[in-house]
């Protein structure tokens, strides 16, 4: 994910935030997938049982959430967000409408929101690194650094090859004033994303130094 915090003055730096968390939930809502493969119906061997709602409803939710993901790539977003209400009022345990959804609200700058749904579908999947990803750029968006860095944390252990968790997670950790924790971020995301000029201004402002 770019990135680009800039640079010389404090107010500079303060803008350079503001434009990286909305650039930041930009990507992650049109860059990310609205679809999370078998997330809705894969069994994690750790979650504690749940009440398991009608096969007939299940398939129907189903169906509601493909609609809501053909309606978002038409950019029907409004519709999209019906579509995803019904497959979650039809079926709670549907993470993989719950976290499309968390995308739309977060889209419309609805962060609270967002992070309700976020956490839903990660406490459905917490093995997956999407929501939390998902969930730390709403923390952004609403100056909860701490809250953001530690769903960070959580997603590159999920998830280590991702290198927009990695940039994300720099940022966060230089918000913080944590140059230490920001440089190696900072430095993972490059070396998974070689063209990633804004990481590597980045890593350059909070005084990495290369290896």
């Amino acid at each position: 994910m770019a990135l680009p915090v800039l640079d010389r003055s404090c107010g500079a730096a303060r803008l350079g935030a503001r434009l990286a968390v909305a650039l930041a939930l930009a990507t992650t809502l049109w860059g990310c997938s609205f679809d999370l493969g078998s997330l809705s119906t894969a069994t994690d061997k750790t979650e504690a049982p749940r009440a398991a709602p009608a096969a007939s409803n299940v398939a129907e939710a189903q169906a509601a959430t493909l609609r809501a993901q053909v309606l978002v790539r038409s950019g029907k977003t409004k519709e999209a967000l019906a579509e995803f209400d019904q497959a979650i009022e039809t079926d709670p345990n549907n993470a993989q409408a719950l976290y499309g959804r968390g995308l739309l609200y977060q889209g419309e700058k609805q962060y609270q929101s967002a992070i309700d749904d976020f956490t839903a579908a990660t406490g459905l999947r917490p093995q997956l690194a999407e929501p939390l990803l998902g969930r730390a750029a709403s923390y952004l968006a609403l100056d909860k650094i701490k809250e953001a860095a530690a769903d960070l944390d959580e997603a590159v252990q999920a998830e280590p090859q991702n290198g927009e968790i990695w940039a994300m997670r720099g940022l966060a950790y230089e918000r913080l004033g944590d140059r230490t924790r920001a440089a190696e971020s900072y430095g993972r995301a490059i070396q998974l994303r070689p063209k990633d000029e804004a990481s590597r201004i980045g890593f350059t402002r909070v005084g990495g130094k290369s290896g």
